[in-house]
């Protein structure tokens, strides 16, 4: 259940249609009607200070989910909160020592209530975790059905992208052709590891150096050695991942890894 904050101010601030009650109610009903229910949180919002994120955190973790999602606020260009970021419409946003603050509350707090972090941003209690997002970090096979939806598929031992129309019209156009695609890419072998590498990093049991095979040249592994030695990353199993001093800079781990 998208719930995204817990009061009403901060839920118009980030564009969405539903009251703080609305979204308790709904999450209310969730637990009546199934074995498990999941909702997320966003932080790091405009004017939220450490201790509104903690209050805020408490009362979520008192809704008794089993699985939540915890994303840090991040302004990406291109997206509707960039262009009012771009204008100066944003203000009150946390500088990045109180958001670095609040990630480290959120994984105490999380913790210390029972919730695994087996994902940057996902927290689960024992058997809770997401199935389904497993596959997107895990760079497994999905259809993308539907208007603007992206899939990847493995076909004959190769990668590829799919993607549809972003119109509904335009894809219901496709679709009565035979097809809701709009193109398929085949994606090389080193654009295939980046994103395995993108994803699996996120989790805690990291990625395969086998499956980033075609990534292993002299200057990522000189990389790797740096990460490594400044506490950043480790390796274990035949498995690279992320220490929790290097989760927090995930982002900057992942474009200092990445091919130029």
């Amino acid at each position: 259940v998208g719930i995204q904050a817990l009061n009403d101010k901060d839920l118009k601030r980030l564009g969405r249609l539903h009251s703080a009650d609305d979204g308790k109610r709904a999450l209310a009903t969730a637990d009546q009607v199934f074995d498990r229910f999941s909702f997320d949180l966003i932080y790091a919002r405009q004017d939220q200070s450490l201790d509104d994120w903690h209050s805020e955190l408490s009362a979520a973790i008192r809704i008794g989910a089993d699985h939540m999602s915890l994303y840090q606020l991040t302004i990406e260009d291109g997206t509707a909160f960039g262009t009012l970021f771009k204008h100066g419409k944003l203000a009150g946003l946390p500088d990045e020592d109180l958001g670095a603050d609040m990630y480290d509350l959120t994984q105490e707090m999380m913790q210390e209530a029972g919730y695994r972090a087996y994902e940057v941003s996902n927290h689960a209690r024992e058997g809770a975790e997401s199935k389904h997002n497993q596959i997107y970090w895990d760079a497994g096979d999905w259809i993308g059905i539907g208007p603007g939806a992206h899939g990847r598929l493995t076909i004959r031992g190769e990668r590829h992208a799919t993607e549809t129309a972003l119109s509904p019209n335009g894809w219901l156009d496709a679709v009565a052709k035979g097809s809701g695609e709009l193109q398929r890419t085949r994606l090389s072998p080193e654009d295939a590891s980046g994103e395995y590498l993108m994803m699996g990093l996120r989790t805690e049991t990291g990625v395969e150096f086998d499956r980033i095979s075609s990534l292993l040249n002299n200057d990522f592994m000189n990389k790797i050695r740096y990460l490594t030695d400044i506490g950043l990353v480790e390796t274990q199993d035949n498995h690279l991942k992320t220490t929790a001093k290097g989760r927090p800079i995930l982002n900057a781990i992942v474009r200092d890894l990445l091919p130029d």
